[in-house]
């Protein structure tokens, strides 16, 4: 089941690979939609602590369910 979270701080492509490449870290299936328009990440295979933790460690704010 897929979930969208808010994500701060992602303004380039860039920013949006970090921010896929950290939640496929810590969850190898996810798959990884990224909005920077709506600053938003929709993710289905990896749990909202995944997420939260991975765009924690990535440097970037997560503001949970969009």
């Amino acid at each position: 089941m897929s979930a969208t979270y808010r994500v701060t701080g992602m303004t380039c492509g860039g920013c949006a690979r970090s921010v896929e490449s950290a939640i496929k870290a810590v969850s190898a299936d996810a798959k990884v939609v990224i909005d920077l328009g709506k600053a938003a990440v929709t993710v289905d295979g990896a749990t909202e602590a995944q997420v939260k933790q991975a765009v924690d460690e990535a440097g970037f704010g997560f503001e949970g369910k969009a």
